[in-house]
């Protein structure tokens, strides 16, 4: 290792569906976190691993900022947004060019009490009209974070994705790698495994579905030339296991053959994927059931 090896904690914050799990994967090089189009894709914060010979940077992807939260599930949610700012080195407050001024301004004026660095990044540049709509919203948004403290970026396109880690490589510390070299992820394979699923039940249920499954992988054995995956998603009532099975069960295959492609492309091997539906009613307010799924469950 280097004697001036750096290393630290990059923790996204953000309202939903502006691109935090877009960015996670973009520094990271690998894709450890699933994107939908819907809000709350993200349940978990999920750290990818972002290694050079000069320094390692530990990516913090964090769930969307919930308003209105109605389960424990969300609360435990926010526990992970509110984690982010204990071990973070940086913080990155990620918006886009269709605001989001007032919902952010609170955290990053935690931010600011707390002395934590942070950056205000402008994501998804690249569907602006003009330069002078990204001037408009940098002049806005220096009311509250210092100008120079502004980044427009693209995470899709990469757009000012180096200029921005040379910019944060300025406040991280000379420090020890906090993991190996050969790792981009804090998470286990049986969790990543999971996420794909819920990554296709996101993309293709409309309504409450999406929001009231979840994934858990009951076996995960990998051989030679094939891994078998064995999985039971819930949901909340019998009515949802019978749209989420759909019609002679086309709509749950269709879920299970797109996983297993991704999967397999992800493990570079052949997949064998069991797909088993259970009820658990009002799962999302189970503290033990939450606390199983990794979830930070407290005492209300």
């Amino acid at each position: 290792m280097k004697e001036n090896f750096k290393a630290g904690y990059i923790n996204i914050i953000g309202l939903p569906n502006k691109g935090k799990s877009t960015l996670t994967n973009a520094l990271v090089g690998e894709k450890i976190a699933i994107i939908t189009p819907k809000e709350q894709t993200t349940r978990h914060r999920i750290l990818g691993i972002m290694n050079t010979e000069d320094y390692q940077l530990v990516i913090s992807d964090t769930p969307g900022i919930i308003h209105e939260t109605k389960y424990g599930m969300h609360k435990a949610m926010m526990r992970f947004v509110n984690q982010a700012f204990e071990d973070a080195d940086v913080i990155f407050f990620i918006t886009d060019i269709y605001d989001g001024l007032e919902a952010l301004t609170p955290y990053i004026e935690k931010a600011k009490q707390e002395n934590t660095k942070h950056l205000l990044l402008i994501n998804k540049v690249d569907d602006a009209k003009s330069q002078e709509q990204i001037q408009a919203l940098i002049d806005r948004w220096s009311g509250v974070v210092d100008m120079e403290n502004i980044v427009p970026i693209s995470a899709l396109k990469g757009f000012n994705i180096e200029g921005l880690v040379a910019r944060v490589l300025e406040w991280i510390p000379i420090h020890p790698p906090y993991f190996d070299e050969d790792f981009f992820t804090d998470k286990t394979e049986r969790f990543l495994a999971s996420e794909v699923i819920r990554e296709e039940i996101f993309l293709r249920y409309k309504q409450e579905i999406p929001y009231s499954t979840e994934v858990v992988i009951t076996a995960y054995k990998e051989e030679e030339k094939i891994v078998r995956i064995q999985s039971e998603i819930y949901v909340e009532r019998d009515t949802q296991k019978v749209i989420l099975l759909g019609r002679g069960g086309d709509a749950i295959k269709g879920v299970g053959t797109a996983a297993r492609i991704k999967l397999e492309k992800q493990l570079g091997k052949k997949v064998f994927l069991e797909i088993f539906i259970k009820v658990k009613e009002k799962w999302r307010d189970n503290q033990n059931f939450l606390k199983s799924l990794g979830f930070n469950v407290k005492d209300e």
